[in-house]
């Protein structure tokens, strides 16, 4: 039996899916757990508006990921989350990115090949 490319291309977007759970399940209990632990001894919460929805996952990841870039205006404390990062983060902040930006293009591709016409 031969699997066609659409299958192989279904496949590859389940797989990816996967992948990106798994990374967003670590980096939020293992990164963010532990930033945002040291900065609550700091006296430092947690964004209030941020509960349940996990967008400031993306926020830490970015920072942890491109400390250097100039940020005007930042949905979280730049300074103290690059000064609580540690290198595992940076390895599970690239996992997440990566797994995330690979996802949005295969599903990218597979609309234009396979989409609507």
């Amino acid at each position: 039996m031969e699997i066609s490319a659409e299958h192989w291309l279904a496949l590859s977007v389940a797989i990816l899916l996967f992948l990106w759970a798994i990374a967003i399940f670590f980096f939020g209990r293992i990164s963010v757990k532990h930033i945002e632990s040291e900065m609550a001894k700091e006296g430092k919460l947690p964004p209030v508006w941020d509960r349940g929805i996990g967008a400031r996952m993306a926020v830490y990841a970015s920072i942890i990921l491109f400390p250097n870039i100039k940020r005007h205006a930042s949905l979280v404390d730049v300074e103290s989350t690059k000064r609580h990062a540690r290198k595992i983060d940076w390895y599970l902040a690239l996992f997440l990115e990566l797994t995330f930006y690979t996802l949005m293009l295969l599903i990218v591709i597979a609309y234009f090949l396979y989409g609507p016409e």
